[in-house]
């Protein structure tokens, strides 16, 4: 029998991998991170119930942008960029392919 995967999505597992990976080059505390995502999934959760999937990796995504602007890692007009360019490369691409940023 397949065991089910770990992750609903690759992106859930690249963005929880360079989360683990950013905190072990130790850039920031898990704890100080914790309590971040923990606020942004109370923040997210008060119009529903988060089921752990999709929504609970957006508030992951967000959290962890706007941390890395807070801790001086990332620009905020950079951070903003690289959204719209994920967002505009995902809508473009065809169902079922890898979504590829321009530039990469």
């Amino acid at each position: 029998m397949k065991p089910e995967p770990v992750f609903e999505a690759p992106w859930h597992a690249q963005v929880f991998a360079l989360t683990v990976h950013l905190n072990e080059a130790g850039h920031f505390e898990w704890g100080v991170w914790a309590e971040r995502f923990g606020a942004m999934l109370k923040q997210h959760g008060l119009d529903k119930e988060l089921n752990g999937g999709e929504d609970y990796f957006t508030a992951w995504l967000e959290t962890l942008e706007g941390f890395l602007v807070e801790i001086g890692m990332a620009a905020p007009a950079d951070v903003l960029a690289l959204r719209d360019a994920w967002e505009a490369a995902y809508l473009s691409t065809p169902h079922g392919d890898p979504v590829k940023l321009a530039d990469a």
